[in-house]
């Protein structure tokens, strides 16, 4: 059976391992030990940073997500973006995904918040299908970014 939980800091160690892999899947980057095992840990330091979430079956956790903030002056509240969304592949199409979606949607709903957002790479069709029937659209915004290379 998967539950969904908060996830504590001795999840770290698995959900530094799930960012590894697919960093490496995604986009074929091994990503320096020190530098994720920081940035994982800072969230655990610093709650306002982000929640981790994960799905374990039999104390196993077998995937795992971030929730970050963002202040909505418009709405007066947060959105809460999905990061790192993970699913070890021995687990992937059993709905372990959906399951979590849930979870934070009657969480953020419970501490009204005003919605969640992801985003996707444009390639992977898989994951838009999934969000796509889990009732949210890419009708509204389009991303751009720019980031230092690490």
């Amino acid at each position: 059976m998967i539950v969904i939980r908060q996830a504590e800091r001795s999840d770290a160690p698995s959900i530094i391992e799930f960012q590894k892999q697919m960093a490496m899947e995604t986009e074929n980057l091994r990503l320096e030990e020190e530098k994720i095992s920081g940035g994982v840990y800072a969230v655990f330091d610093n709650p306002s940073r982000g929640r981790y979430f994960v799905a374990a079956e039999d104390e196993k956790v077998v995937a795992s997500l971030l929730i970050t903030p963002e202040w909505s002056d418009w709405r007066n509240t947060e959105i809460w973006w999905f990061q790192s969304v993970y699913v070890l592949p021995g687990y992937r199409r059993k709905g372990i995904f959906r399951k979590m979606y849930s979870y934070i949607r009657e969480l953020a709903i419970e501490e009204n918040m005003a919605g969640l957002r992801l985003y996707v790479e444009t390639n992977n069709i898989a994951a838009r299908k999934t969000y796509e029937a889990l009732g949210m659209n890419s009708e509204h915004y389009t991303l751009y970014e720019w980031l230092r290379e690490y």
